[in-house]
């Protein structure tokens, strides 16, 4: 008997701290599992946004490379634009508006509509410094075309001296050049042409060279 009065004070012992912790306890329980579950809700939305993100990214490159299209360039805007609302996170979205900036510049011929696109591009790039880098690079060029010279210039100097930066040294120092010359500096231009020929990793480039020669500089100085 005193066994078995033993087994029922352990199970008495179990009500009472129950009846003290047990609505705690459940509580706990809950509030783990609602992370648990919660957390693999985000993950799968996460995932479901990142393909869906992929999937118009590709409508948006098949649109671009089907010139017999005559809707292309209304399909290639339309999902940039859908891309920078619903995905402004993705690089997807950068990606996209590259591409856009490049219809517009060279198709539209709007400069200025090339630029505003770039410049978002250009912010949501973040710190993908490589992906950072293309997209300022075709911003310069592209505020260069609207005839904005200092804006583009200070989105070169925007670069800055980082590592990342010296793929793009002799590019920027060429376009540089270009932007100087046209604003009518011609001691500017060449400093910069010298500049981008020193920097330049592929060897001395033709063209370079002919800007060069444009203004009085041979190819063997």
């Amino acid at each position: 008997m005193a066994e078995l009065r033993t087994e029922e004070e352990q199970v008495q012992a179990i009500k009472d701290w129950w009846k003290k912790n047990g609505s705690s306890l459940l509580i706990g329980i809950g509030a783990a599992l609602a992370i648990v579950f919660g957390w693999q809700a985000w993950q799968n939305h996460q995932e479901q946004q990142r393909a869906e993100a992929a999937n118009q990214f590709a409508t948006l490159l098949n649109a671009f490379g089907n010139q017999a299209d005559e809707t292309a360039s209304e399909t290639v805007a339309f999902v940039a634009n859908t891309l920078r609302e619903d995905h402004a996170g993705s690089a997807y979205a950068v990606y996209g508006n590259l591409i856009l900036a490049r219809q517009q510049l060279v198709e539209d011929q709007d400069a200025e509509a090339a630029v505003a696109s770039l410049e978002w591009a250009l912010e949501k790039a973040g710190d993908h410094k490589a992906l950072a880098l293309v997209v300022r690079n075709r911003l310069a060029r592209a505020q260069f075309s609207a005839e904005r010279y200092d804006d583009a210039l200070a989105t070169i100097d925007g670069a800055g001296n980082a590592e990342s930066a010296d793929a793009f040294a002799a590019i920027f120092s060429e376009l540089r050049g270009d932007i100087l010359l046209a604003k009518g500096d011609k001691k500017g231009a060449l400093d910069a042409y010298l500049a981008a020929r020193e920097q330049s990793q592929q060897g001395r480039s033709g063209i370079l060279e002919l800007k060069l020669s444009d203004l009085g500089v041979g190819e063997e100085a």
